[in-house]
């Protein structure tokens, strides 16, 4: 089992009412965040199937879409779209991919 793309399937989970609630008041907001939640999840699983660079930018990409995905969050939060608790669940999930994917990018030699 590959434990990035399992902390990213387990963010699709945490974010998916996020996107329905967010849905009802900015439609926009709510498919931008559905749309990086699930690249997270896309690149995360094409990163652990290449090799070389391949690997690396699929990983960075992967990096990229799940900062996105908690900066939505936090703009949903501040325009009072969703719940302050919805940052204490996505972030440590966010916090923990991202220091996967990082030993991934750069790994220890």
């Amino acid at each position: 089992m590959f434990q990035a793309q399992e902390i990213a399937m387990q963010l699709i989970a945490v974010v998916r009412p996020i996107v329905e609630t967010v849905r009802r008041r900015d439609k926009n907001l709510a498919n931008q965040l559905r749309s990086s939640v699930t690249s997270v999840a896309a690149n995360t699983a094409e990163g652990g199937r290449r090799v070389g660079g391949d690997r690396l930018h699929a990983f960075c990409i992967a990096s990229a879409e799940a900062a996105e995905v908690l900066s939505h969050v936090r703009v949903a939060v501040a325009w009072g779209y969703a719940p302050e608790s919805a940052l204490a669940d996505v972030r440590p999930l966010e916090d923990r991919l991202q220091a996967i994917l990082y030993r991934l990018r750069y790994p220890r030699r």
